[in-house]
């Protein structure tokens, strides 16, 4: 009768054991829930954005938004990267200081450390001459100097002609761009 005793508070000794090893799970399981929680939390909000940008004193673009988003989850290797939910714009100026093109857009995304932006949703891109791009996305790269889309681009010629292509490519002041797959409406006027 006293072994059966000694099974029973043994085993009763190995059920709290094994109970609180998986409450204490559980607990790691909440730790871990919680902390991811925390880190898509953003590192920096900031409400009616207008930042300058310069180079040797020379203004080359200024940004304005609504609302910026500052992400950066160093715990999870995650790239850092500024979200604009609200709406962007980017204004472009040349040597003189004048306004030489601009993009708007729904909501943009900014990769500091690749020095990529990319802008979302009826997106509109102006050049020096008038002609306007349409597009749901442009990617600008800054250290390649281009602008580019994988997607449908609309361009409209200060002159009224129209282009369309499947994606486009183009240096980063909009002036030289080259569409795969497009089609045009030119105005031709004949001479007699």
């Amino acid at each position: 009768m006293y072994g059966g005793a000694k099974q029973i508070l043994l085993l009763a000794a190995l059920l709290t054991g094994m109970l609180w090893i998986a409450s204490c799970e559980n607990d790691i399981n909440k730790i871990k829930e919680i902390s991811a929680k925390e880190s898509e939390k953003p590192l920096q909000q900031t409400d009616s954005v207008d930042v300058i940008y310069s180079d040797s004193a020379k203004v080359k673009l200024r940004l304005l938004t609504p609302l910026l988003i500052e992400y950066d989850d160093t715990a999870k290797n995650a790239v850092p990267y500024k979200t604009t939910p609200k709406g962007v714009k980017v204004i472009f100026f040349d040597s003189l200081a004048r306004e030489a093109g601009n993009i708007v857009a729904d909501s943009g995304i900014q990769y500091p450390r690749t020095s990529i932006m990319e802008f979302h949703k009826n997106v509109v891109a102006t050049n020096a001459q008038g002609e306007t791009f349409k597009s749901d996305e442009l990617i600008w790269d800054k250290n390649k100097k281009i602008i580019y889309s994988n997607k449908p681009v609309h361009l409209t010629m200060a002159n009224g002609d129209i282009m369309d292509g499947v994606n486009f490519t183009s240096d980063d002041h909009l002036t030289h761009p080259m569409f795969k797959q497009s089609t045009a409406t030119f105005s031709v006027t004949e001479t007699p």
